[in-house]
């Protein structure tokens, strides 16, 4: 099969506790691509404000989505390859936070390395991304953007790239404050003390997309040998 879009992301290993529960909270698991029954939460649809988020995976995104220019295996080489020549290092302790309204596990102190893999990832796959469709930049509504952040979008296919870019990992979508009063209890009862665990980023994955709007799922998982 080749995928209609692919993307080089972190997640966490399937034997961290924190794929185990943030994937049971978001309804799905991006390694076996099985759907997953969620906790109910009295006074909100939890299905659809986690609905985005399960669409693409429990993962801290790399590379973002992109369709393939040429040979998909081209791609993965290079992915392959990036990985190979990135070291591995230890991430702090994750919590979550309130990043622009989305309810997000992000690092709990700062972390360089973070910064440099996600740079590396953008510029080591960017040869073999295909130019994005007129219908795929309208929908980053360029006219709201930022001149630096409208020149990553001309240059990169995404806006949110280099100095603009954040380490997150995405458990709902934008919540109003209301809902943000009943949402942040229950997930971080959902997943405990799983965030603030001791991990090092040993590997990424490139996740995969079969068709236009389907699920995001793991393709493989590159180990990284720096």
């Amino acid at each position: 099969m080749t995928p209609y879009r692919i993307a080089l992301y972190y997640a966490p290993a399937t034997d961290d506790p924190l794929h185990g529960c943030a994937s049971a909270w978001l309804g799905r698991d991006a390694a076996t691509g099985e759907a997953l029954s969620q906790i109910p939460v009295a006074g909100v649809d939890i299905a659809e404000i986690t609905a985005d988020a399960r669409g693409y995976g429990f993962h801290a995104t790399l590379k973002p989505p992109f369709r393939v220019r040429g040979d998909v295996h081209s791609a993965l080489q290079a992915a392959q390859d990036f990985a190979a020549r990135t070291a591995p290092f230890s991430l702090p302790p994750l919590q979550i936070t309130d990043l622009d309204g989305f309810l997000a596990l992000r690092e709990s102190l700062p972390c360089a390395p973070l910064q440099v893999l996600a740079d590396g990832a953008v510029t080591a796959l960017d040869a073999h991304r295909a130019p994005p469709t007129e219908a795929e930049i309208a929908r980053r509504k360029p006219e709201k953007l930022s001149p630096r952040q409208r020149e990553y979008l001309h240059d990169w296919g995404y806006p949110y790239v280099f100095a603009e870019w954040r380490f997150h990992m995405t458990l709902t979508r934008r919540l109003t404050a209301a809902e943000k009063t009943i949402i942040l209890p229950e997930v971080t009862e959902a997943l405990g003390n799983a965030p603030a665990l001791s991990r090092t980023i040993s590997d990424i994955c490139v996740f995969a997309q079969a068709a236009p709007g389907a699920p995001f799922t793991i393709l493989e998982r590159l180990t990284l040998r720096g």
